[in-house]
Protein backbone atom coordinates (compact mmCIF):
# COMPACT_ATOMS: atom_id res chain seq x y z
CA UNK A 1 0.00 0.00 0.00
CA UNK A 2 1.37 3.13 -1.49
CA UNK A 3 1.25 5.49 1.83
CA UNK A 4 1.82 9.43 2.42
CA UNK A 5 2.79 10.51 5.85
CA UNK A 6 0.55 12.18 7.91
CA UNK A 7 3.00 14.75 8.75
CA UNK A 8 3.32 13.89 12.50
CA UNK A 9 6.11 11.33 13.11
CA UNK A 10 4.00 9.76 16.33
CA UNK A 11 1.09 9.20 14.07
CA UNK A 12 2.49 8.04 11.30
CA UNK A 13 4.23 5.09 13.81
CA UNK A 14 0.41 4.38 15.16
CA UNK A 15 -1.33 3.86 11.60
CA UNK A 16 1.49 1.13 11.30
CA UNK A 17 2.07 2.04 7.70
CA UNK A 18 4.22 5.21 7.60
CA UNK A 19 1.15 7.41 7.17
CA UNK A 20 -2.26 7.47 5.42
CA UNK A 21 -3.00 5.27 2.75
CA UNK A 22 -3.41 6.10 -1.15
CA UNK A 23 -6.80 5.97 -2.69
CA UNK A 24 -8.40 5.06 0.52
CA UNK A 25 -10.90 7.11 2.98
CA UNK A 26 -9.92 8.57 6.21
CA UNK A 27 -12.29 9.42 8.84
CA UNK A 28 -11.03 11.83 11.81
CA UNK A 29 -13.69 12.33 14.75
CA UNK A 30 -13.97 13.61 17.85
CA UNK A 31 -15.20 16.23 20.33
CA UNK A 32 -14.99 20.15 19.42
CA UNK A 33 -11.84 21.55 19.31
CA UNK A 34 -9.73 18.72 20.17
CA UNK A 35 -7.27 19.31 17.44
CA UNK A 36 -9.53 17.20 14.36
CA UNK A 37 -8.50 19.98 11.67
CA UNK A 38 -4.54 20.51 12.91
CA UNK A 39 -4.22 16.59 12.30
CA UNK A 40 -6.26 17.48 8.97
CA UNK A 41 -4.26 20.40 7.68
CA UNK A 42 -0.77 18.90 8.86
CA UNK A 43 -1.84 16.29 6.19
CA UNK A 44 -2.59 19.04 3.54
CA UNK A 45 1.26 20.68 4.75
CA UNK A 46 2.64 17.72 3.75
CA UNK A 47 0.76 16.95 0.72
CA UNK A 48 1.93 19.77 -0.25
CA UNK A 49 5.69 19.34 0.98
CA UNK A 50 5.74 16.41 -1.43
CA UNK A 51 4.96 18.60 -4.70
CA UNK A 52 1.09 17.42 -4.28
CA UNK A 53 -1.85 19.59 -4.83
CA UNK A 54 -4.42 19.66 -2.25
CA UNK A 55 -8.17 20.54 -1.83
CA UNK A 56 -9.79 21.28 1.46
CA UNK A 57 -13.80 21.93 1.66
CA UNK A 58 -14.27 23.76 4.11
CA UNK A 59 -18.43 23.51 4.98
CA UNK A 60 -17.98 24.53 8.49
CA UNK A 61 -16.69 28.42 7.02
CA UNK A 62 -14.12 28.05 9.68
CA UNK A 63 -10.75 27.87 8.66
CA UNK A 64 -8.31 30.34 9.55
CA UNK A 65 -5.53 30.77 7.05
CA UNK A 66 -3.01 32.09 9.50
CA UNK A 67 -3.30 28.99 11.80
CA UNK A 68 -3.04 26.77 8.26
CA UNK A 69 -0.34 28.55 7.47
CA UNK A 70 1.65 28.64 10.98
CA UNK A 71 1.11 24.66 10.38
CA UNK A 72 2.98 25.07 6.81
CA UNK A 73 0.20 25.04 4.71
CA UNK A 74 0.93 27.09 1.83
CA UNK A 75 -2.75 28.98 1.25
CA UNK A 76 -1.89 30.23 -2.36
CA UNK A 77 -1.46 26.34 -3.33
CA UNK A 78 -4.54 25.56 -1.55
CA UNK A 79 -7.85 25.01 -3.65
CA UNK A 80 -10.38 25.93 -1.27
CA UNK A 81 -14.37 25.89 -1.46
CA UNK A 82 -16.73 26.91 1.20
CA UNK A 83 -19.56 25.33 0.05
CA UNK A 84 -23.78 26.66 0.10
CA UNK A 85 -24.95 22.58 0.75
CA UNK A 86 -24.13 19.18 1.33
CA UNK A 87 -24.47 18.20 -2.44
CA UNK A 88 -22.58 20.76 -3.63
CA UNK A 89 -19.82 20.18 -1.02
CA UNK A 90 -19.98 16.66 -2.10
CA UNK A 91 -20.17 17.42 -5.97
CA UNK A 92 -16.79 19.53 -5.92
CA UNK A 93 -15.08 16.58 -3.65
CA UNK A 94 -16.27 14.12 -5.99
CA UNK A 95 -15.29 16.35 -9.38
CA UNK A 96 -11.84 17.07 -7.89
CA UNK A 97 -11.02 13.51 -7.29
CA UNK A 98 -12.11 12.05 -10.52
CA UNK A 99 -9.74 15.04 -12.19
CA UNK A 100 -7.27 12.86 -11.00
CA UNK A 101 -5.51 16.46 -11.17
CA UNK A 102 -5.33 16.09 -6.66
CA UNK A 103 -3.76 13.74 -3.98
CA UNK A 104 -5.89 14.95 -1.13
CA UNK A 105 -9.03 16.27 -0.59
CA UNK A 106 -10.06 17.48 3.05
CA UNK A 107 -13.70 17.89 4.28
CA UNK A 108 -14.33 19.79 7.53
CA UNK A 109 -16.80 18.67 8.39
CA UNK A 110 -19.23 15.86 7.69
CA UNK A 111 -21.63 17.20 10.19
CA UNK A 112 -21.90 20.58 8.24
CA UNK A 113 -22.84 19.40 5.11
CA UNK A 114 -26.81 20.24 5.47
CA UNK A 115 -28.65 18.69 2.70
CA UNK A 116 -30.23 21.44 0.43
CA UNK A 117 -33.46 20.71 1.52
CA UNK A 118 -32.84 21.31 4.83
CA UNK A 119 -31.48 24.72 3.65
CA UNK A 120 -34.39 25.51 2.12
CA UNK A 121 -36.56 24.24 4.47
CA UNK A 122 -38.21 26.12 7.41
CA UNK A 123 -36.47 25.67 10.58
CA UNK A 124 -38.43 23.40 12.45
CA UNK A 125 -38.93 21.35 9.65
CA UNK A 126 -38.14 17.42 10.16
CA UNK A 127 -35.67 16.28 7.66
CA UNK A 128 -35.04 13.00 8.87
CA UNK A 129 -32.04 10.80 7.53
CA UNK A 130 -31.55 13.19 4.37
CA UNK A 131 -28.18 13.71 5.15
CA UNK A 132 -27.60 9.80 5.71
CA UNK A 133 -28.71 9.02 2.44
CA UNK A 134 -26.81 11.89 0.84
CA UNK A 135 -23.47 10.64 2.69
CA UNK A 136 -24.33 7.19 1.81
CA UNK A 137 -24.53 8.11 -1.87
CA UNK A 138 -21.74 10.04 -1.98
CA UNK A 139 -19.92 7.11 -0.40
CA UNK A 140 -20.69 4.85 -3.28
CA UNK A 141 -19.52 7.32 -6.12
CA UNK A 142 -16.84 8.40 -4.56
CA UNK A 143 -15.32 5.17 -3.12
CA UNK A 144 -14.46 4.16 -6.73
CA UNK A 145 -13.10 7.08 -8.26
CA UNK A 146 -11.13 7.75 -4.88
CA UNK A 147 -9.06 4.21 -5.48
CA UNK A 148 -8.60 5.04 -9.09
CA UNK A 149 -7.26 7.81 -8.89
CA UNK A 150 -5.18 7.04 -5.84
CA UNK A 151 -6.54 10.08 -4.46
CA UNK A 152 -6.72 10.71 0.16
CA UNK A 153 -9.84 11.75 0.84
CA UNK A 154 -9.73 12.69 4.63
CA UNK A 155 -13.29 13.22 5.97
CA UNK A 156 -13.46 15.45 9.54
CA UNK A 157 -16.68 14.60 11.83
CA UNK A 158 -17.83 16.07 15.01
CA UNK A 159 -19.62 13.96 17.71
CA UNK A 160 -23.10 13.65 19.13
CA UNK A 161 -24.95 12.14 21.92
CA UNK A 162 -27.39 9.32 20.94
CA UNK A 163 -30.20 9.93 22.84
CA UNK A 164 -31.28 7.54 25.75
CA UNK A 165 -28.21 5.10 25.69
CA UNK A 166 -27.94 3.58 28.84
CA UNK A 167 -25.54 0.94 28.52
CA UNK A 168 -22.36 1.48 26.26
CA UNK A 169 -21.41 3.87 24.53
CA UNK A 170 -23.41 7.14 24.15
CA UNK A 171 -21.25 9.17 21.39
CA UNK A 172 -21.83 8.71 17.20
CA UNK A 173 -21.10 10.36 14.12
CA UNK A 174 -23.16 12.20 12.36
CA UNK A 175 -24.27 11.58 8.72
CA UNK A 176 -25.58 7.60 8.42
CA UNK A 177 -23.10 4.62 9.01
CA UNK A 178 -21.65 4.35 5.37
CA UNK A 179 -18.76 6.51 5.85
CA UNK A 180 -17.67 3.90 8.98
CA UNK A 181 -17.82 1.41 6.38
CA UNK A 182 -16.12 3.40 3.64
CA UNK A 183 -13.83 4.78 5.88
CA UNK A 184 -10.28 2.23 5.79
CA UNK A 185 -9.08 4.60 8.74
CA UNK A 186 -10.63 6.33 11.24
CA UNK A 187 -9.01 7.98 14.02
CA UNK A 188 -10.45 9.21 17.55
CA UNK A 189 -9.10 12.63 18.33
CA UNK A 190 -8.76 14.07 22.07
CA UNK A 191 -7.74 16.72 23.89
CA UNK A 192 -6.82 15.75 27.40
CA UNK A 193 -4.88 17.61 29.88
CA UNK A 194 -3.42 21.74 29.07
CA UNK A 195 0.39 22.55 28.34
CA UNK A 196 1.54 25.21 30.61
CA UNK A 197 4.12 27.35 29.39
CA UNK A 198 7.59 28.25 31.00
CA UNK A 199 9.11 30.98 32.52
CA UNK A 200 6.82 34.06 32.37
CA UNK A 201 4.07 32.08 30.65
CA UNK A 202 3.65 29.23 33.64
CA UNK A 203 -0.05 30.26 34.50
CA UNK A 204 -0.25 30.10 30.66
CA UNK A 205 -1.91 27.09 28.64
CA UNK A 206 0.23 26.74 25.69
CA UNK A 207 -0.89 24.09 23.59
CA UNK A 208 -2.66 20.77 24.75
CA UNK A 209 -1.51 17.20 24.67
CA UNK A 210 -4.06 15.15 22.58
CA UNK A 211 -4.69 11.33 22.29
CA UNK A 212 -5.14 10.31 18.91
CA UNK A 213 -6.43 6.37 18.85
CA UNK A 214 -6.64 4.54 15.50
CA UNK A 215 -10.30 2.72 15.87
CA UNK A 216 -10.09 1.53 12.22
CA UNK A 217 -7.55 0.18 10.24
CA UNK A 218 -7.99 -2.02 6.87
CA UNK A 219 -4.37 -1.80 5.92
CA UNK A 220 -2.01 -2.05 9.23
CA UNK A 221 -3.16 -3.56 12.87
CA UNK A 222 -6.01 -1.27 14.54
CA UNK A 223 -6.43 0.27 18.14
CA UNK A 224 -2.80 1.77 18.31
CA UNK A 225 -2.74 5.18 20.23
CA UNK A 226 -0.36 7.72 20.48
CA UNK A 227 -0.33 11.42 22.16
CA UNK A 228 1.02 14.25 20.65
CA UNK A 229 1.08 17.81 22.04
CA UNK A 230 -1.06 20.46 19.59
CA UNK A 231 0.62 23.74 20.72
CA UNK A 232 -1.50 26.81 20.26
CA UNK A 233 -1.06 28.67 16.81
CA UNK A 234 2.22 26.61 16.12
CA UNK A 235 0.58 23.02 15.77
CA UNK A 236 1.84 19.15 16.64
CA UNK A 237 5.01 19.96 18.44
CA UNK A 238 7.89 18.16 16.48
CA UNK A 239 10.36 18.24 19.26
CA UNK A 240 8.02 17.09 22.10
CA UNK A 241 6.95 13.78 19.24
CA UNK A 242 10.65 13.37 18.82
CA UNK A 243 11.43 13.38 22.83
CA UNK A 244 8.27 11.37 23.56
CA UNK A 245 9.56 8.45 20.82
CA UNK A 246 12.72 8.64 21.97
CA UNK A 247 12.07 8.18 25.26
CA UNK A 248 9.58 5.14 24.62
CA UNK A 249 12.37 3.46 22.53
CA UNK A 250 15.15 3.91 25.68
CA UNK A 251 16.82 6.22 23.42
Amino acid sequence: VQVMSSGSLALDIALGSGGYPKGRIIEIYGPESSGKTTVALHAVAQAQKEGGIAAFIDAEHALDPAYAAALGVNIDELLLSQPDSGEQGLEIAGKLIDSGAVDLVVVDSVAALVPRAEIDGDIGDSHVGLQARMMSQAMRKLGASINKTKTIAIFINQLREKVGVMFGNPETTPGGRALKFYASVRLDVRGNTQIKGTGDQKETNVGKETKIKVVKNKVAPPFKETVVEIMYGEGISKTGELLKIASDLDI
